[in-house]
C-alpha cells in the first residue's frame, strides 16, 4: 500500500513540473510575439516620422524655390540692362560756336556746329539748362535700373559741337542715344513735346531708323500714359547729330519754351522727374523687347 502511494506521488509530481515547463515556454513566446509587435510598431513609427522629415524637407525645398527662382529672376534682369549702354546728350550749351561743321560724313554740305537754344517766355531760363538739369534726372533713373549712362557734357561751360557728340556716343559703344531739348515757336499757343529720330530714307541715318523708330514709337506712348502731350514722331535727314551717329537715337522736345504755361511747367523738378521717368521707363521696355 505504501509503495503504490510512492508511485502516485511521483507521477502528481511529474505532472506538476510538466504543467511549469508549459506555462513558462508560454511566457516566453508571448514575450517574443510582444517584442515582435513593439519592434514592428517602433519600426512602423520610425517610418512614419522619416516620411513625415522628408515631407516637411520638401515641402521647404518647395517654398523656398519660388523666391530663388524669382532673386534668379531678377538678377537676371539686372544683369540684361547692365548690359547696355545709353548716352544723354543734353542739347545745346552756355556759348554757341557759329563756326560750320559738314552735317554727315564726308558731307560738303555744312551747319553750326552748336547754337545756345531757345529760352524760356516766362521763367527766362536758357534751354541748355533745362536739357541739363533732366538729363541728370534722366541719367539717375535709368542707373537705377541698371543701365550703364554716359553723357556727352555734365556742365553748360563746354565747347562740344554736334558732330563730337554723335562721336563720343559711336566710341563709347552706346547702344542709344537718347537727346533732350526744348522747344520754342513764334506762336505762343503752340505746347506739347515731340520726338524726333533719324529719317528713314536719310543718306546717312537709314541703317539706324528701325530701331530708332521702335525707341520713339515705345516712348510716345509712356509718356502719353503718364498724361504729357506728345505731339508726334518725326523723321529728320537735317540734324547734324543724326547724321553722325552710328547708334540709334531719339530726340526729345520736352515742349515749347515759348508757351508760358508750359515754360512755367518745365521749370519744375516735378514736372522733369515724372517726364524723365516715363522716359527711363520707356528705354527699359525697349531694350527688354529686344
Amino acid at each position: 500500500m505504501r509503495k503504490k502511494s510512492l508511485i502516485l506521488l511521483g507521477i502528481l509530481i511529474i505532472s506538476m513540473i510538466s504543467f511549469g515547463c508549459s506555462n513558462s515556454n508560454q511566457s516566453s513566446d508571448n514575450e517574443v510575439i510582444s517584442n515582435q509587435n513593439n519592434s514592428s510598431q517602433q519600426s512602423l513609427q520610425n517610418n512614419q516620422e522619416n516620411s513625415a522629415g522628408n515631407n516637411s524637407q520638401d515641402n521647404n525645398n518647395s517654398q523656398s524655390n519660388p523666391q530663388q527662382s524669382q532673386i534668379t529672376d531678377n538678377d537676371n534682369s539686372q544683369n540684361k540692362t547692365g548690359q547696355y549702354v545709353i548716352c544723354i546728350d543734353p542739347g545745346h550749351q552756355a556759348k554757341g560756336d557759329m563756326s560750320q561743321e559738314p552735317v554727315g560724313p564726308g558731307s560738303s554740305e555744312t551747319k553750326f556746329k552748336v547754337s545756345w537754344g531757345t529760352q524760356g517766355v516766362s521763367t527766362n531760363i536758357p534751354e541748355y539748362e533745362l536739357t541739363l538739369s533732366a538729363s541728370k534726372i534722366l541719367k539717375s533713373y535709368l542707373e537705377q535700373m541698371g543701365f550703364k549712362v554716359i553723357m556727352t557734357r555734365e556742365t553748360n561751360d563746354v565747347n562740344i559741337t554736334n558732330s563730337e557728340r554723335a562721336t563720343f556716343a559711336n566710341e563709347n559703344n552706346a547702344d542709344l542715344v537718347i537727346r533732350i531739348h526744348a522747344d520754342g515757336s513764334e506762336d505762343q499757343s503752340v505746347s506739347g513735346a515731340s520726338l524726333h529720330i533719324p529719317a528713314q530714307n536719310g543718306q546717312y541715318t537709314s541703317k539706324i531708323y528701325p530701331k530708332s523708330n521702335e525707341c520713339a514709337e515705345i516712348m510716345m506712348a509712356s509718356m502719353r500714359q503718364a498724361g504729357f502731350k506728345v505731339n508726334n514722331i518725326y523723321q529728320r535727314s537735317d540734324l547734324t547729330g543724326f547724321n553722325w551717329s552710328e547708334v540709334p537715337a531719339v530726340l526729345v522736345e520736352m515742349g515749347y519754351m515759348s508757351n508760358p504755361e508750359e515754360d512755367q511747367k518745365m521749370s519744375q523738378t516735378s514736372y522733369q522727374e515724372k517726364m524723365m521717368k516715363s522716359i527711363a521707363e520707356a528705354t527699359q521696355k525697349y531694350f527688354n523687347q529686344n
